[in-house]
């Protein structure tokens, strides 16, 4: 394994601390709930579903959570402005700690931080996401609401590579300076199905030459390989697996892993990959969890 020569920024969201070297702190974990067509919604444009299915899927993360070590960040998403309030009042009520604002579109994503600035969650909440080219009146949005935390993504549509990732991170840092967003948690965007690999040396160049929380959503490189979705269940979840852990083994803090519905196979996975870290760096570095609900200390006597 390795150690970064950067010292690594470690952030303390909502009670939830996400950061540093390898082997410090378990991956962060964020799931999604509330997804476009997710089966607990009965109307997803006027925001009504199933409280207790709902309810009972948190509950479930909640519990993988506690067995892994592994905390959570639940990401909200929502596609119509007029029901992300009464998403994120859900969740906000049933979780304790942090949770992402996911908007898939603008509208969305503002309507969404006004909701959290009116009613006093601005201070656990994680803005999903900062792009580039953001427009100036969702940068006021964010810092009208009083969001300190913010998800960037390094969306390079023009350059898609590597090295194209690394050369819009200076402006999305510019850009949460000027949304008051303070916590930064750079997202190094999966745009094509092979994208894990180079997403994942991504992660790595970030936390050498910045020192900053650095993660991405690999699985969703699988869900787009429509092949792999009609094969097997067992060969579909062995390659979200692969897709989840490999940007830990470079270093990630976090890990965007799907649908919540995942949570037991993801937590387990990524757990069992920040034991093989941990333990590792432990040897060749002298490192040591800063916590001892860290995955070292708890996969192995699952």
């Amino acid at each position: 394994m390795f150690r970064f020569k950067q010292e690594q920024k470690i952030f303390d969201i909502a009670g939830v601390k996400i950061g540093g070297q390898p082997g410090q702190l378990p991956t962060v974990m964020m799931g999604s709930i509330f997804y476009s067509k997710q089966k607990i919604f009965e109307d997803e444009k006027a925001g009504v579903f199933s409280k207790e299915k709902a309810e009972d899927l948190l509950n479930k993360e909640r519990e993988i959570s506690d067995k892994t070590g592994n905390p959570r960040i639940v990401d909200v998403c929502c596609t119509w402005p007029q029901a992300f309030g009464k998403l994120i009042e859900f969740v906000a009520d049933k979780i304790d700690g942090p949770l992402a604002i996911d908007g898939t579109t603008e509208e969305a994503r503002i309507a969404g931080a006004k909701y959290v600035g009116e009613v006093g969650l601005s201070e656990r909440v994680v803005y999903n996401s900062i792009m580039p080219h953001i427009k100036e009146v969702e940068i006021n949005a964010i810092r009208e609401a009083r969001i300190k935390s913010a998800v960037l993504l390094t969306y390079n549509a023009k350059n898609p590579t590597i090295t194209g990732r690394m050369q819009v991170l200076d402006e999305l840092l510019a850009l949460a300076s000027k949304a008051g967003v303070e916590k930064t948690l750079v997202d190094t965007t999966v745009l094509d199905i092979p994208d894990p690999g180079p997403v994942s040396k991504a992660v790595y160049l970030v936390k050498e030459k910045y020192g900053l929380p650095a993660g991405a959503g690999t699985h969703n490189a699988v869900q787009r390989w429509n092949k792999m979705r009609r094969m097997d269940k067992t060969l579909f979840s062995i390659a979200s697996s692969v897709a989840d852990v490999l940007p830990i083994f470079m270093g990630a803090n976090f890990v965007i892993y799907g649908p919540i519905d995942n949570a037991s196979n993801a937590y387990f996975h990524c757990a069992l990959a920040d034991a093989y870290v941990a333990y590792s760096v432990r040897q060749e570095f002298g490192t040591r969890p800063l916590t001892s609900n860290h995955p070292l200390f708890k996969i192995f006597k699952t």
